[in-house]
């Protein structure tokens, strides 16, 4: 099993060799990350919830695909309300801050450690259609409120906490996405902007300019600036 010391490579997303597929539920995770999310997924379902994860571990290559995808307008942008932006009337420089909100840049994605899940609760899931993730689902309310309140309250004890929980000026708040504490902070505090630029150097990536310009500031408001946990995780024995 790996340590919580990624290489290179494993932290841009651009190795697997930390990571290990799960079957029930489907999903791939740091090795370090599998058992403890596992026994939070069993207390959630005593409480009448499944914590259904709907995205994982996520390479460096399909990270590439979604940026860029967006950077040629063939997914929606939005702003930081999450309003959809008119791609047309945006200049680059514009197209990169939608998706620097909402989406990471490739070599920068949390979920790159294999310690990030994306969740929903697959009893109130609408049938039929993909998951949305959307803010306002998780709010009372929402389609997920009781899973948000759920979350809100023992996330912790099994050594998880939200790293998007409020809206810092980077990433827009992601009530859905959890990260395990300690694999994930082992992890940040090996990454830096200069691995970063490596990883992005020669790639295929839209907006490299204003990318390569920006790259300290998106670090800094994008990457490092993330909520941390409300208090100490405290593990199960």
């Amino acid at each position: 099993m790996p340590g919580n010391d990624l290489t290179p490579l494993e932290l841009t997303g651009r190795a697997m060799t930390h990571v290990v597929t799960v079957e029930d539920p489907p999903c791939t995770l740091h090795a370090s990350v599998v058992e403890p999310f596992l026994r939070l997924r069993e207390a959630a379902a005593a409480d009448g919830i499944d914590l259904l994860p709907v995205s994982t571990f996520r390479d460096f290559d399909r990270q590439l695909a979604i940026w860029n995808a967006k950077c040629r307008g063939e997914r929606v942008l939005h702003d930081r309300d999450g309003t959809p932006l008119d791609y047309a009337r945006l200049g680059e420089a514009e197209v990169v801050t939608a998706i620097l909100h909402w989406s990471a840049l490739p070599g920068a994605s949390r979920h790159h450690w294999g310690t990030e899940i994306d969740v929903i609760d697959g009893r109130r899931a609408e049938p039929g259609r993909a998951p949305q993730l959307l803010p306002e689902e998780y709010v009372p309310g929402g389609r997920y409120a009781l899973l948000g309140r759920w979350l809100a309250t023992n996330l912790e004890r099994f050594g998880f906490h939200r790293p998007y929980a409020t809206d810092r000026g980077g990433v827009q708040p992601e009530p859905w996405h959890l990260s395990h504490t300690e694999t994930a902070g082992a992890a940040m505090a090996r990454f830096t902007p200069d691995l970063l630029q490596e990883a992005l150097d020669g790639v295929a990536l839209g907006g490299a300019a204003i990318v390569r310009a920006r790259l300290p500031e998106i670090f800094r408001r994008y990457v490092t600036n993330v909520d941390a946990p409300v208090s100490p995780a405290t593990r199960l024995s």
